[in-house]
């Protein structure tokens, strides 16, 4: 089918589902397989420093000079993976960006609010170095300026988006969850997650992701979306901010005002949203409405254009009228507003990097996230104070915010970490086996129509694993095919994995072949010549689309077809349990595959899935 009839096909979906939605009542039961309906969000938010005393933070932000509250209002990378005895190539980085040689250096020189952890800055080696660093940059911060803690953050979606890996849980990501239809798991999820990084210091996830992905040819989103049906992501979203914010840690709905439907990445280019008003109150809104009235801490900005909520050409993240005119005033959201990334590609086309940080501010957005020079980008925030483009008041009252949330966090009762918590909680048994059990709900049988599956190990079939072995995200052993092959001959099958160019000619023999898949494009591709030469043979051929569900519309008919979401070990282990019976596959598509499977489909051994 070509591209734009299935992007059109999933749209009629999606807004089916939001219509039907639309005349079911706020307090209506859920489906049972989604879990319990979620509970009042008043109760769902008790954290661990209890409700700020906003009289005291307003003194406090009173007290503080303008070089001070401007500083709190960015959130920076730093180079190392520890606040003050960098590696030597760390220590040159820092000096390069920020002209100080320790990550403590540049929280105190830029009275900086936040600082964000990346896998590339060599922030996240291990579970006590994360804590170690995390008690360095708070240090830092109580011993400078105004004395105000850090609010430390990550991107740390799980599934394929992660930053800090093993031994740390890694959990099922969005559409995994959205495969797996329960708001009990998707909070659970959340809730792990929270209380892990609660215990190595970071108390801001930019996560769950809100966006209504629509577009199977989204380069950018994809299976972070909990999927195509407005009513099962605002539900599932909702779910993540409660399970975090229970666990003391922030919460971030993204991308504001909806990502789902873009052709291109904003993190190398400015993406256009071409939904109307109309589709975008119906698809896009009901997430972020579903997170606002949860009690979400904060929400991310989307660096997009979308024409039918402000023509001027501005991507959304410098838009007063979307972030001030929709988030804050249609949608009544009180919290911490954080832009994506000042330096990815779609929110510096137009303008230039002494600008961004300036328009974002007047747009409404409270935090500014990895500017790209942040000496330039706090010089242009304090020369617009000073010249009264920006008020005094203006940005006190990001400040009050960003405290406010800082207070809810704990932050200002203690924003240290605990060895015995990291000891304790981190990768937990618990935690594991949670993993374990809400991947296994959401793995997918697409196809089974000869009743290939399950394989019977106990008759110790010879299998061939093979397929596209795409960088595993951060953490896992990787690659997919290795942990397939593995995780089935642990449970009674010998499994051989192979590279693409020797598994044709070594198929022969063998009861079945399995072949991951990734991503396959329309039309001729190499994933799709290799599965029409393992077909050819005669060999039954087990398809695993192990990220995007939309693989098997693009290849030949298999003998079986299994979506897994996400190419972790733990969606690896899961998959291996159920190709072999060890686990009835529950999973429902959460997106529809167009020419192919309806949202929804999704089939169990002897029968559809209920």
């Amino acid at each position: 089918m070509p591209y734009h009839a299935s992007r059109r096909a999933l749209l009629a979906a999606a807004a089916a589902a939001a219509v039907t939605a639309a005349g079911a009542a706020a307090s209506a039961s859920v489906d049972p397989r989604r879990g319990a309906a979620p509970d009042d969000p008043r109760s769902a938010d008790r954290p661990p420093g209890g409700y700020p005393d906003r009289a005291r933070l307003r003194r406090l932000v009173a007290s503080m000079s303008l070089d001070e509250q401007v500083g709190q209002l960015f959130v920076s990378r730093v180079y190392g993976h520890s606040a003050t005895d960098p590696d030597p190539e760390d220590a040159e980085l820092n000096r390069k960006h920020f002209g100080v040689r320790t990550a403590a250096e540049v929280v105190a020189r830029h009275h900086l609010g936040g600082v964000v952890y990346f896998t590339w800055a060599h922030n996240t080696r291990a579970p006590e170095q994360i804590a170690a660093l995390s008690d360095g940059l708070q240090r830092a911060a109580a011993d400078s300026g105004a004395g105000v803690p850090l609010l430390l953050s990550v991107d740390q979606e799980h599934g394929a988006v992660a930053r800090i890996g093993r031994p740390a849980t890694l959990l099922p990501g969005a559409m995994a969850l959205g495969a797996g239809g329960s708001v009990a798991d998707a909070r659970r999820a959340a809730r792990v997650a929270g209380i892990e990084l609660a215990a190595l210091g970071v108390r801001q996830d930019y996560a769950p992701v809100a966006d209504v992905n629509v577009n199977p040819a989204n380069p950018v989103i994809g299976v972070r979306s909990f999927g195509s049906d407005p009513r099962a992501v605002a539900e599932l979203a909702a779910a993540q901010v409660r399970g975090y914010q229970a666990a003391g840690v922030a919460a971030t709905a993204k991308h504001f005002p909806g990502h789902g439907d873009t052709e291109t990445d904003s993190h190398v280019g400015l993406p256009v949203m071409r939904h109307t008003r109309e589709q975008w109150e119906e698809l896009d809104e009901p997430p972020f409405r579903a997170a606002v009235e949860a009690g979400v801490d904060a929400v991310m900005t989307a660096h997009i254009v979308f024409p039918a909520l402000d023509p001027s050409g501005d991507p959304a993240t410098l838009s007063r009228p979307i972030v001030t005119g929709i988030l804050r005033e249609r949608l009544g959201f009180r919290g911490v507003v954080v832009t994506d990334a000042l330096d990815m590609a779609g929110v510096r086309e137009k303008y230039g990097d002494d600008r961004i940080p300036v328009l974002a501010v007047k747009a409404g957005c409270d935090q500014l996230l990895n500017a790209p020079d942040l000496a330039l980008a706090r010089r242009s925030v304090l020369a617009a104070v000073e010249s009264g483009e920006l008020t005094r008041e203006r940005i006190a009252a990001s400040v009050l915010r960003i405290l406010e949330l800082k207070a809810r966090r704990g932050l200002f009762d203690d924003p240290y970490t605990s060895p015995e918590e990291v000891a304790s909680q981190v990768g937990a048994a618990g935690h594991l086996s949670a993993a374990d059990e809400i991947a296994a709900a959401g793995t997918t049988l697409l196809a089974n129509p000869r009743a290939l599956l399950p394989l019977d190990a106990t008759k110790a079939p010879r299998l061939l694993v093979t397929g596209t072995d795409p960088a595993s995200p951060s953490g896992t052993t990787g690659p997919p095919t290795t942990v397939l092959a593995r995780e089935l001959t642990a449970l009674g099958c010998r499994a051989t994995a192979l590279p693409p160019a020797r598994a044709v000619a070594a198929a022969p023999g063998h009861a079945a072949v399995l072949v991951c898949t990734y991503n396959v494009p329309e039309g001729d591709s190499p994933q799709r010549t290799l599965v029409a030469d393992l077909v050819a043979t005669g060999v039954p051929v087990v398809l695993v689309a192990v990220r995007n569900p939309y693989d098997p519309a693009r290849l030949p008919a298999c003998a079986a077809e299994l979506a897994t979401y996400t190419w972790t070990d733990v969606e690896m282990r899961a998959a291996a349990r159920v190709l072999t019976g060890a686990r009835r596959p529950t999973g429902r598509l959460p997106v529809p595959v167009p020419g192919r499977y309806p949202l929804g489909h999704g089939l169990s051994y002897g029968a559809p899935t209920p």
